[in-house]
């Protein structure tokens, strides 16, 4: 080979050199582009929802407006609060015919309840009769819901019912013809304040007087889980005279007063402040009529209504807890107002009832406020949003703000 051929030779194994390596920088510049296209995409999509959080929290309003409150150290669950089974061991009734019996009361043998449907219903054996429609249609729809709302059912000593409507106001029924009279109209402005969620009733041993509860002037039952995210201190206790009629003030500045119970010197009232997992007992009679204190401080749930033990003590539902050792939101959430504003703009109060761990609790309280026994459904697989829990003839039968049923519990042995 002489000079110039090797020459030519030598040029074209350096072209094809050339050639072979063309691919794989072809490869790196499209890596690399394909790299910032990632970067800026991903660059974007994060401003994008930094602009979103900040219209949500800065623009958008919040349906409530949250005060920030202190609660103890949820107490351990050991000793009386030890968790167990045994509401499961409940036996449902009348399973799917009713829906929402948030309390029960009797006369003899012969049941009465209301339901989520605005009906009064009289429960003989197996037999379910409609004894008064409180509501008018339509009803089941939560758009339809002021129209309708019974809560909680009381007998009184002259052989009547006296029913607490969330809306419509308190009533007494007559149990045989089903005759419905309104003694206090809701709605109504009583102290400055309008009535707009009536919860729970109590009457006196000569029928005279009723005391029930107001859970706030600002929401209604179908936005109770606005009431207790936002903890307004704008709740109430009412007295009836059912002689002259009058109607006044007896307690205010409570967060979410639910349940109530007369006690037995008639001069007292237990009330449940569930925001605040507490009982108060509020004297409504007597030398100290006018003031309130703490009969049990720090429950281990939040408490809806209260009703007699036949021990003497009193029995106490919760359908959710505060778990210890664990982690409760609504506990983490009290002082955070801020971070339940921005919860309430991101979901509906149907989305975050989803959210909320269902867990029974059914605890009987002896006078001086020391828990005697409990009764526990985690995750409420027999009986779901437990209500209240009345006693008769040594059964409990467990009412619930919205499961289609009652729950009935033999405590015998328990």
């Amino acid at each position: 080979m002489n000079e110039s051929e090797g020459v030519r030779f030598r040029r074209l194994q350096r072209a094809h050199v050339i050639t072979e390596e063309l691919p794989e920088r072809r490869q790196k510049v499209s890596s690399s582009y394909s790299g910032k296209v990632f970067r800026v995409t991903l660059l974007s999509l994060g401003g994008f929802l930094i602009l979103l959080l900040l219209i949500i929290f800065f623009i958008l309003e919040s349906p409530i407006h949250p005060e920030a409150f202190s609660l103890k150290e949820p107490p351990q669950m050991k000793g009386c609060w030890e968790p167990n089974l045994r509401l499961r061991e409940a036996r449902r009734l009348y399973e799917d015919q009713l829906l929402g019996p948030e309390s029960i009361v009797n006369m003899g043998d012969v049941f009465f309840t209301g339901t989520a449907d605005g009906k009064i219903l009289k429960l003989i054996g197996q037999r379910i009769v409609t004894l008064a429609t409180l509501g008018r249609p339509p009803c089941g729809a939560r758009e339809d819901e002021p129209t309708w709302g019974p809560l909680g059912i009381r007998a009184g000593p002259n052989g009547t019912l006296f029913v607490a409507d969330a809306y419509l106001g308190v009533f007494e029924v007559d149990p045989a013809t089903g005759a419905a009279t309104r003694l206090v109209a809701g709605g109504q402005m009583v102290g400055g304040r309008k009535l707009s969620f009536i919860n729970d009733v109590a009457v006196t041993q000569d029928g005279r007087k009723l005391y029930f509860t107001d859970s706030s002037s600002r929401w209604q039952r179908r936005d109770y889980l606005h009431l207790i995210m936002e903890a307004t201190a704008d709740g109430r206790v009412l007295e009836y005279d059912t002689e002259t009629r009058e109607l006044t003030v007896v307690m205010e500045n409570l967060r979410f007063p639910n349940g109530i119970q007369l006690l037995p010197d008639q001069e007292s009232v237990l009330v449940a402040e569930t925001t605040m997992a507490r009982i108060r007992r509020v004297h409504v009679a007597g030398l100290n009529k006018g003031g309130m204190d703490t009969f049990v401080d720090n429950l281990p749930g939040f408490p809806d209504n209260i009703r007699p033990s036949s021990s003497g003590g009193y029995w106490v539902s919760m359908a959710a807890v505060r778990p210890n050792p664990g982690f409760s939101m609504l506990d983490f959430l009290s002082q955070r107002p801020w971070v339940k504003k921005l919860i309430f703009k991101l979901f509906s109060q149907d989305v975050l009832m989803k959210a909320v761990p269902r867990y029974s609790l059914v605890a009987e309280i002896q006078d001086g406020g020391v828990c005697r026994r409990s009764f526990h459904d985690p995750n409420g697989l027999v009986a779901a949003y437990v209500s209240e829990a009345h006693e008769h003839h040594g059964k409990l039968y467990i009412g619930s703000f919205r499961s289609p049923y009652i729950a009935v519990l033999d405590l015998q042995g328990l």
